[in-house]
């Protein structure tokens, strides 16, 4: 019986070599790689600067804190996400505040948005569900109709466009958030990044990073001439959240590939689109027209005839050695968050999206011989119930 994964990460002896390189290297961590990724994932997507961290998490809370976030705030974000996505916003003492979804992308709602909207809002939050872009465009419409920052979690996201943009450019955004987890779409092991246009946001991304610690002069705030080379200023609490040479001389390695990961990820989305047509057991996911997507996830939903017998379906499809996954139980359906109040009922497609949602297998390294027993054994699973 084969075992397959829902995800997994694809390293190789060019990628293997170049660690190596790394730990022969005189830097071991915060060293020259760590900026070479950074430009070099500024280019791709075509940002002004990459402030790398040492998880997608921490470069979340480095870019709540960037924006200013504090308890007199709140934050639009969605329920079917990774926790960290809300999690980052208590960090601060903000109140995450979730709107509900579209039911076949699993992506906020962007017509749902202007009534979510309080005094107290300081940034929307949408995040790129599965690696399929949200509608930028309309979002950033009502962030500058409010005077509301814009923040892109694209965690799942790295490698997909929107009208032909790519997403970290930061064309509809203030920041954009990527994870490296060996999961997403290149992985640096532990690793996540913020991206920006905005100088004033890179630097304090960057001390936030180092403890709050600067050593650079031009932003001293002591202008004093008597201040020797060994002189840095705190001027924030911040923490350690670097990521090391090592792990940036991998995610450069990664980044090279990224391309080919994306069109391997598209062959098995289209080999899975055309043997599931029309089936009667659950509905496969969307590519909307403005959208091209990383597709991190391939999430399918159950129908209604079969979202009661998820658990069953779930425990046979891994019984038959397929790594299947679910993504999202509903943010505030956790019991901390239960704690803060949150009422469920409170975003229904979301929890709609919740009972039907399996994540089946789909990552680059996957053989076409994988892709033919993930779909034959779905069926013989599914024909079963």
């Amino acid at each position: 019986m084969r075992n397959i994964p829902y995800s997994h990460q694809s390293i190789d002896a060019n990628d293997i070599r170049k660690v190596a390189e790394a730990l022969k290297s005189d830097w071991i961590t915060q060293g020259p790689k760590v900026r070479e990724f950074e430009e070099s994932l500024a280019g791709y997507c075509g940002a002004r600067f990459a402030v790398a961290f040492s998880s997608g998490t921490a470069a979340l809370h480095a870019a709540y804190s960037a924006a200013g976030l504090s308890n007199e705030h709140e934050i639009i974000t969605s329920p079917i996400t990774f926790l960290a996505t809300a999690n980052s916003s208590l960090f601060l003492g903000a109140r995450p505040v979730f709107v509900d979804i579209e039911a076949n992308t699993g992506n906020i709602n962007p017509l749902l948005i202007d009534q979510a909207i309080t005094e107290q809002t300081k940034a929307i939050v949408p995040v790129h569900f599965s690696g399929h872009p949200v509608e930028l465009d309309e979002i950033g419409k009502i962030a500058k109709k409010y005077s509301l920052l814009l923040i892109e979690d694209a965690c799942h996201a790295l490698g997909a466009k929107y009208k032909n943009t790519t997403i970290g450019d930061c064309r509809y955004s203030d920041m954009v958030i990527f994870s490296f987890h060996p999961v997403k779409s290149i992985t640096t092991g532990e690793g996540g990044a913020v991206l920006t246009n905005n100088e004033e946001f890179c630097n304090k991304l960057i001390m936030f990073r180092h403890h709050g610690i600067t050593k650079d002069r031009k932003i001293f705030q002591n202008k004093s001439d008597a201040v020797g080379e060994w002189y840095h200023e705190m001027q924030c609490l911040g923490y350690n959240y670097r990521l090391t040479d090592i792990h940036s001389a991998l995610g450069i390695s990664q980044l090279r590939k990224i391309d080919r990961f994306i069109q391997r990820r598209r062959e098995i989305v289209e080999a899975y689109a055309e043997a599931f047509r029309d089936n009667e057991f659950f509905d496969t996911p969307v590519e909307k027209s403005y959208a091209k997507s990383a597709w991190h996830l391939y999430p399918i939903r159950l129908k209604d005839k079969y979202k009661r017998t998820k658990a069953e379906i779930f425990a046979k499809l891994r019984e038959r050695g397929l790594g299947v996954q679910v993504h999202y139980i509903p943010v505030y359906l956790q019991p901390y968050y239960q704690q803060l109040d949150y009422k469920r009922g409170l975003c229904p497609n979301a929890e709609d999206f919740y009972q039907r949602e399996i994540s089946i297998p789909i990552y680059p390294a996957m053989t076409d011989e994988d892709v033919n027993y993930v779909i034959e054994t779905i069926f013989s699973v599914f024909k079963k119930i």
